[in-house]
């Protein structure tokens, strides 16, 4: 399970995604890591930490 932070973050990066009409294909949780991933439009990455910081691959 995502924690409070990685699932606040994530729906608002979605919710960002979504609003320039960008298709969100796939929203991950790498159990090694702890990670989130989100895989969006054409070639955007983003990778969400425990503590709901996040970056683009």
């Amino acid at each position: 399970m995502p924690t409070a932070e990685q699932a606040i973050r994530c729906v608002i990066l979605c919710q960002s995604l979504t609003n320039t009409f960008t298709p969100i294909f796939v929203v991950r949780l790498d159990e090694r890591t702890g990670n989130l991933f989100i895989l969006a439009g054409d070639n955007i990455e983003i990778e969400i930490y425990p503590n709901g910081l996040w970056r683009f691959l």
